[in-house]
């Protein structure tokens, strides 16, 4: 896959190349929008990862041009700028994802793994459904049976895990690698207790459980 990178931080920028370029990925990197918009005009990527602030040309404004000149690359904004307002502002710029800093670096790829097969398909999904539980990946809401469920960071990307493998059985080790960025096992209860605490708010009070236990593989999100 072809990325594009525009970021003026440089360290983080070289960071998110190389963990991208490790997995395969063909990464290109521009400091400042201007640069971004020269470079996006001048190859076709797969997707764009644009920072939201950055010199001489922002990345709203560097997305809108884009867009105006009939460029549909799929973009995943990054921005320190997380509320609803900011989040809302960089879809309607023509973005197809939003991402807030600071980030897990297995978010970071699977959004944008996630936006080139959407891109494949023609389809962006910004909604999972599971029965009656609903999640908003640009809202980063829950809601089940109408209810709001509030969820901490790590509870929210543990939800989206099971969601994407609803039915499946997830291991230790999946969960490890995907939501924890962990290569090997710590030894910790970490997944039990954040299971816990996920269980106890997808769950209680409600007439059916689905997130379950299986015992020897690890857990499942019923369906």
């Amino acid at each position: 896959m072809r990325i594009l990178i525009v970021e003026d931080d440089l360290e983080a920028a070289e960071a998110m190349a190389r963990g991208l370029t490790e997995g395969g990925h063909d990464c290109h990197r521009a400091t400042d929008g201007e640069e971004g918009l020269a470079l996006a005009r001048k190859a076709e990527f797969d997707v764009m990862i644009v920072d939201r602030m950055m010199p001489k040309m922002d990345g709203v404004t560097l997305v809108e041009t884009l867009r105006r000149d009939g460029d549909q690359t799929p973009v995943l904004f990054l921005s320190a700028l997380g509320e609803i307002n900011d989040r809302v502002t960089g879809l309607k710029a023509g973005g197809d994802d939003y991402l807030v800093k600071p980030y897990a670096f297995a978010e970071l790829i699977a959004r944008v793994e996630a936006l080139s097969r959407r891109r494949e398909t023609g389809s962006v999904q910004t909604l999972l459904k599971v029965g009656d539980l609903e999640m908003d990946l640009i809202g980063r809401t829950v809601h089940r049976q109408g209810k709001e469920i509030d969820l901490q960071p790590r509870e929210f990307q543990l939800l989206e895990f099971m969601m994407r493998h609803a039915g499946q059985s997830v291991t230790r080790t999946m969960l490890l690698e995907k939501v924890w960025e962990y290569h090997f096992d710590p030894q910790t209860n970490v997944i039990d207790v954040h299971i816990s605490r996920l269980r106890a708010k997808i769950d209680k009070g409600f007439d059916r459980a689905m997130l379950q236990t299986v015992r020897g593989a690890g857990y499942r999100l019923e369906t």
